[in-house]
């Protein structure tokens, strides 16, 4: 795992342009703490920060292939590099380091930019090519490592993170209007957008490649999980086929791993297939709150899992008053406006982890985005599927509305009796799904945050900000051309390109490397998404219970007290800390930032300062302004204190 930054320029690259490489590298030092190299060209400059993970000793970046040629800077780890290099070698490839990343070069060498093909990991990397004076951006399928972009007339700037992007003098800190209007209706910003005008991240699945002679910069997508092809067999099955070679691959490491636990699904699925493959050396931690508030503390299911496993336990509290002093410190390492309160507790484990000495973490995102872990993402796809048989016609489209199974709790009846057996939520429904544009799939939109967002948002703008914004809306991203693809497909891919990405990998990464802890994610592996999709295209799991195959696919490794348990996570005393932060922060909305910037008007910064949480909201608007408030203060300093 490390940090990456360089620049390519249609011109010679000067002294000047190498001290700011130099500068961006510095700022991602947490990145890694380990080493540093530098490789410079006539018209390329790149630079790595290394956390050492795998050739401890003789894995030093950038690396080179045979002749030099080819130069490499890399973010991440090649999980089947021993099996690649066996296949390279074979071909007559010599290797100088037991580096995973050197496979990427000589991929390159071998296949040029389809050597992504053929990687199974995580990884955003820069490739010098001399011979054709051009540079080569990657990133991993599922973008699980990040890579900013800034492209000026005639040249390219890219790094790890929007700090270090910062950190070069060359990146103004103005707000991107339809940017933020995302951020209030989502929480964070999805990609490939920045918060920052002129800032975006290569895209996941995505290769940009920059010629220099002539200039031209190109950028393709190399992989779509949607392009999976149907598989016919027994689903359970193959998954734990997949889940038990994705474990095997995903341990190796010359250092100590552990395993973020919580009380729930994933996270157990992630720790017993490891624990299988790593037994006695696999380390499992969680984090608690003080008090141990009902329904919220899981230390006590994880703790009971990890002695199940034979795995040490290492467990951290955290308190109210260390979330509110730390707050504007954590929204500087999120390097993204991220509301989400769930990061003060992925910050606090991996903390914890690197004090263990344990700088790899394996963490379950993942599940629920691609086994319908969420309640809203079922009911979105059943209401999309609703909405396309409306829009196809028929006399039977409306039964779909008025035929609900009755539920088989006495509590569900009940509800179910009064709602006249279904009728009346199903003519809503129908009235709905009418009355909104004919491509808008049931999504987002579903979302509580995301309505109040779309009600009221507008409002607390300034003047000249709104006029900014446009004709699009933030439906956008869920709004398809006729006739739709495969609605289940497609919202698994939705929700990965959106909340899985832009929230929880965005996040868990940037929290892991604020401790120089790598974060690896098994259930984002690319075969098994690729499993997960062919068989769903084969036969749909849409209308089964939640994470169904998943549950039977880990039948007899996993305990029946853990699969029968509640959905669980990293799910902080929301309502105890949003109080405590806006008693200590609250204020630095009026006349801060987004108000002197125009984005609020004063009488909304007023009014958002005061912390107003209305019901049934997860992260209310007043903190979605707080964390960019926070955010901008931070992003501002970054760039004015750069030094190169």
């Amino acid at each position: 795992m490390c940090g990456i930054s360089g620049i390519i320029s249609r011109r010679e690259v000067t002294p000047d342009d190498a001290a700011r490489v130099a500068a961006m590298s510095r700022a991602l030092r947490h990145r890694g703490p380990d080493d540093s190299g530098e490789f410079n060209a006539s018209h390329v400059a790149l630079a790595v920060r290394r956390l050492s993970i795998i050739d401890l000793a003789g894995g030093q970046q950038p690396l080179y292939n045979e002749d030099r040629s080819l130069a490499l800077v890399a973010n991440g780890e090649i999980y089947n590099h021993l099996e690649l290099r066996r296949s390279l070698e074979a071909r007559g490839h010599r290797f100088k380091t037991g580096s995973d990343c050197e496979t990427i070069l000589h991929a390159y060498a071998e296949f040029g930019t389809s050597c992504v093909k053929h990687l199974r990991g995580m990884f955003a990397f820069a490739l010098w090519d001399g011979a054709r004076r051009r540079l080569v951006l990657a990133r991993d399928p599922m973008g699980e490592k990040p890579l900013y972009l800034y492209e000026r007339e005639g040249s390219l700037l890219f790094a790890s993170e929007m700090k270090a992007l910062l950190r070069s003098g060359l990146v103004p800190v103005e707000l991107d209007a339809q940017a933020v209007n995302l951020f209030f209706h989502y929480q964070y910003v999805p990609e490939p957008w920045t918060a920052l005008k002129g800032v975006r991240k290569l895209d996941a699945a995505h290769l940009l490649v920059v010629e220099v002679e002539p200039w031209r910069v190109e950028e393709q997508c190399y992989w779509r999980m949607e392009d999976a092809p149907p598989i016919e067999g027994d689903a359970p099955t193959l998954i734990r086929e997949q889940l038990e070679a994705v474990s095997a691959l995903v341990k190796r490491a010359d250092v100590n791993v552990g395993v973020a636990l919580s009380g729930g699904l994933d996270s157990s699925v992630v720790a017993a297939f490891a624990s299988r493959r790593r037994p006695g050396a696999l380390h499992a931690f969680s984090a608690g709150y003080a008090g141990r508030p009902e329904g919220l503390d899981e230390r006590d299911e994880a703790r009971a899992l990890a002695r199940h496993l034979g795995l040490p336990f290492h467990e951290v509290e955290i308190e109210t008053k260390e979330v509110v002093e730390f707050f504007p410190e954590l929204n500087y390492w999120r390097d993204d406006p991220i509301a989400d309160y769930a990061g003060h507790s992925y910050y606090a484990v991996m903390r914890r982890a690197r004090e263990e000495g344990v700088p790899v973490m394996l963490q379950g995102q993942g599940g629920d985005e691609l086994f319908w872990g969420y309640p809203q993402l079922r009911q979105a796809a059943r209401e999309s599927l609703e909405k396309e048989t409306l829009r196809n016609g028929g006399r039977s489209a409306p039964l779909r509305y008025l035929s609900p199974e009755a539920p088989s709790s006495l509590s569900g009846l009940a509800a179910w009796a009064r709602d006249f057996g279904g009728a009346r939520s199903g003519w809503r429904r129908m009235r709905e799904h009418r009355a909104s544009p004919a491509g808008r799939l049931v999504f987002y939109d579903l979302s509580p945050d995301f309505r109040a967002a779309a009600g009221d948002a507008g409002g607390l703008y300034g003047a000249e900000f709104a006029g900014q914004l446009g004709a699009g809306g933030a439906t956008e991203l869920f709004t398809l051309p006729l006739p739709w693809p495969r609605v289940d497909v497609t919202l698994t891919r939705l929700v990965s390109d959106t909340y899985l990405r832009g929230n929880g990998i965005a996040q868990g990464d940037r929290l892991a490397m604020a401790s120089s802890v790598e974060m690896r994610l098994p259930l984002l592996d690319r075969v098994l998404v690729e499993t997960i999709v062919g068989l769903r295209k084969a036969r749909t799991d849409v209308r089964l219970p939640a994470k169904a195959w998943l549950k039977q696919a880990v039948e007899g490794i996993l305990p029946a007290w853990v699969l029968n348990r509640p959905k669980r996570g990293f799910a902080p005393p929301v309502a105890e800390w949003h109080a405590a932060l806006f008693d200590a922060h609250g204020e630095s909305l009026r006349g801060g930032y987004l108000e002197q910037s125009g984005v609020l008007s004063r009488e909304s910064a007023a009014r958002l300062s005061l912390g107003e949480f209305p019901a049934g909201l997860t992260s209310p608007l007043s903190f979605k302004a707080l964390v960019l408030e926070q955010w901008c203060r931070r992003m501002s300093a970054e760039a004015r204190g750069c030094t190169h």
